[in-house]
């Protein structure tokens, strides 16, 4: 059943925190209530056992998430006595910093990011730990485990330091900051094989359950006030789960009977698509990842 995981892995995830308390002086763990999440806080909190995590979790909140993500941080959070801070995507909305998308696809999915690096401003955080890993998208691929962002959160691919032998170098200048990947070199797999090893808890929706969803585009997605339908898109209940939890606009559901996790990692080894195949957000383009990602989106 999957592969046993491969502890190197997790020793060089750790070694990345450790280094990132010593070479920062105010960094924060970038929490969405994901699979990819909830791991680099248990990592985080083996690094520094038995002392607390000795950085806040941040969540920019879009304010369309899945209720058992919301319901899953908290519960975390309370459990583990880590700190968190929550920006709102709605405060952004109000300020005029950002505007609603209206239409068919509309999602607050690019809208984070403003939200993102007013919080790094407003905390003058100078590196942001993410759960992104290679594997996931091609535009993640080509990321540095210590990605170096501008005074504007942009990232410049010509401005990467080469990490030979593990040899991270965090020095930047004023106003710049830089977004860590410790699971960079994970993949879905690894993730799942050290959920299933560490017994960690994820929010129910990773699990099969029965939901209301209108089928789209060829994607299930789920039937909730935030999601734009059309008349001919009438909602009817399904057994399904989600591969990846992003806003409730656009992470689409497969259909699955899959409810406990070795029959999750039987079902990844078998899977045709991608992890984030389900992202709508992921395909508006050829580049929309990589666009993200120069204007500041992890």
């Amino acid at each position: 059943m999957g592969h046993v995981f491969p502890r190197a892995l997790e020793e060089e995830a750790i070694y990345i925190m450790r280094e990132v308390a010593a070479q920062f002086e105010r960094p924060a763990l970038l929490f969405s209530g994901g699979k990819d999440s909830i791991t680099l806080v248990h990592l985080a909190r083996k690094a520094f056992y038995p002392a607390p995590i000795p950085f806040p979790l941040l969540h920019v909140d879009t304010g369309h998430n899945f209720p058992e993500t919301i319901e899953f941080r908290d519960e975390l959070v309370a459990r583990t006595g880590a700190r968190l801070i929550v920006r709102y995507v709605q405060d952004s909305i109000d300020q005029g910093k950002v505007k609603e998308e209206t239409g068919k696809f509309a999602s607050r999915n690019m809208l984070q990011t403003v939200t993102l690096l007013d919080a790094i401003e407003e905390f003058k955080f100078d590196a942001c730990i993410g759960g992104a890993r290679r594997d996931e998208e091609k535009a993640r691929a080509k990321e540095r485990i210590f990605s170096v962002r501008d005074d504007f959160g942009g990232w410049d691919a010509k401005k990467q330091r080469p990490e030979l032998f593990d040899m991270l170098n965090g020095r930047i200048h004023v106003g710049e900051n830089v977004r860590v990947f410790p699971i960079s070199n994970w993949t879905e797999l690894d993730v799942w094989n050290y959920i299933k090893e560490e017994k960690l808890g994820l929010p129910s929706l990773y699990f099969s359950h029965e939901r209301s969803i209108i089928e789209r585009d060829g994607f299930y997605w789920p039937h909730s006030a935030f999601l734009q339908t059309t008349p001919d898109e009438v909602p009817f209940p399904a057994t399904v789960r989600f591969r990846t939890v992003g806003d409730m606009t656009c992470t689409a559901a497969v259909m699955s009977q899959a409810d406990n996790v070795d029959d999750i990692i039987s079902e990844i080894i078998e899977a045709t698509i991608s992890e984030r195949g389900a992202r709508m957000d992921d395909k508006r383009s050829e580049a929309a990842m990589e666009k993200r990602k120069q204007v500041g989106y992890f």
